[in-house]
């Protein structure tokens, strides 16, 4: 019966999606980079994030490229301006639902919005550009400074090759990046704002988003050869200024350094990246002294492209191996042994239809070091054997009516969780009881 009932809502939110969807006009209203440069989504987007190869160019050259159109710009020697404010709107309208319903929780969870996106993106003057993200966020019920990337970048010549060159400000280690392998622009694009998600992850894959400022110098030699060095510090947004430290987790110790090596290739109708990535973070847990934890995340990635007609496949995998010292959180209790690894396994393969549909199919993996204090015993959250592990698979298909409208609904299914496939949790969860659900209508302006 609950799940009929379950069933039921989720169908019943389709149709509705659908509906609302099936009225947009079908016009080619798309964000401030397309406004920028007179160009459609879908020539720097295959399915967004998702960057053409085009795409990866635009961002690598620093957002510049406009309309060369007279009545486009106000411009002399000393000043640049596009007419049109660089200014984006992203709405996210989402309704998420698991198999079992969380103790003490309804089930079917909307999110109207599950974001609110303002974006400030665009040329900013010759050979500088950026894009600025402000969210709202349902959850903490505010808005925040999100993923922001400000370049500059130029080009020269080395060995009689093109070599193109630049600087990044930015506040999230690989969103730099211009791969969809990495984990800030990687596989889910979309997802859940409610679900339960494991526990454990690599602190590259999201552990210092938005808290970190870094500053960073990168080049393409020959279009091939990608090399990217950026150093990142703690800035806490939200915190005390000068930064103490007092309820953070990290705290870095000096810098973190954070390394890119990627190398693209085509041939006929194929195109490949592979490339290495990672960072190493020293930290002081909860303050800016005392004993420290270290992570050292090295990382390999692929990327796969190949063309059928007008249709189109995406493959992409990552592989990261964390080694961490936690001497900070031993000495203060919260684990019981300093080391500790994280292997994280992810790949998704997508097949873009028309530039209409997406049907993608995901994997995910994580392996590591059993430690009870560190993944306790907990309802829904915790591990009753003190195990990272959890594997599982994403399936998930969209619906582009117009260039700026996703309509898409995505089944996540785990065979583990937090360290086990039943009872994970110590009190009588299994991990299939967390598998859910996820439909969202996201609007882009």
């Amino acid at each position: 019966m609950r799940r009929a009932k379950l069933a039921c809502t989720v169908v019943s939110g389709l149709v509705l999606l659908v509906f609302v969807v099936s009225w947009c006009p079908d016009t080619q209203a798309v964000p401030s980079f397309s406004r920028q440069t007179g160009l459609r989504c879908n020539v720097c987007h295959s399915n967004p994030p998702e960057l053409t190869a085009f795409g990866r160019k635009f961002k690598l050259e620093g957002y510049t490229l406009t309309n060369k159109k007279a009545d486009s710009t106000i411009e002399d020697k000393d000043l640049k301006l596009n007419r049109y404010f660089p200014l984006s709107v992203m709405v996210l309208l989402s309704d998420s639902a698991t198999n079992k319903t969380v103790p003490g929780a309804q089930n079917d969870t909307a999110g109207f919005p599950q974001q609110l996106s303002l974006f400030l993106a665009g040329e900013i003057s010759p050979h500088l550009g950026g894009m600025v993200q402000g969210t709202y966020d349902r959850a903490s019920d505010h808005f925040t400074l999100d993923n922001t990337d400000i370049r500059y970048a130029n080009h020269t010549t080395l060995g009689s090759k093109d070599l193109l060159y630049g600087i990044s400000l930015n506040n999230n280690p690989t969103v730099e990046d211009v791969w969809n392998s990495t984990p800030s622009w990687g596989y889910p694009w979309l997802s859940s704002g409610s679900a339960p998600s494991p526990s454990a992850g690599p602190i590259i894959a999201g552990g210092l988003a938005q808290d970190v400022a870094g500053l960073g110098a990168y080049t393409m030699w020959n279009n091939h050869l990608y090399v990217d060095v950026t150093v990142y510090r703690s800035e806490h947004a939200g915190g005390p200024a000068p930064v103490t430290g007092t309820g953070f987790g990290i705290n870095i110790q000096g810098v973190a350094p954070y390394w890119r090596l990627a190398w693209q290739q085509s041939w006929g109708l194929n195109y490949l990246e592979v490339g290495t990535y990672g960072i190493y973070v020293s930290s002081f847990p909860g303050g800016i002294t005392g004993p420290t934890d270290t992570y050292l995340d090295p990382a390999v990635d692929l990327q796969y492209e190949r063309p059928f007609g007008v249709n189109l496949l995406t493959l992409h995998t990552t592989y990261i191996h964390e080694r961490s010292n936690l001497n900070g959180t031993f000495a203060a209790g919260g684990a019981t042994e300093p080391s500790h690894h994280l292997n994280t396994f992810r790949a998704d393969a997508t097949y873009h239809l028309r530039s209409r549909y997406t049907f993608t199919l995901a994997g995910f993996s994580t392996t590591g070091s059993a430690d009870p204090i560190l993944y306790a015993p907990a309802p829904v959250t915790g591990s009753l054997s003190g195990s990272p592990n959890s594997s599982g698979l994403i399936g998930q298909a969209g619906w582009w009516p117009v260039e700026n409208v996703e309509l898409s609904a995505a089944y996540t299914a785990y065979t583990k969780f937090n360290g086990a496939s039943h009872n994970y949790d110590g009190s009588g969860r299994n991990a299939s009881a967390n598998n859910s659900i996820y439909i969202a209508l996201w609007l882009n302006y």
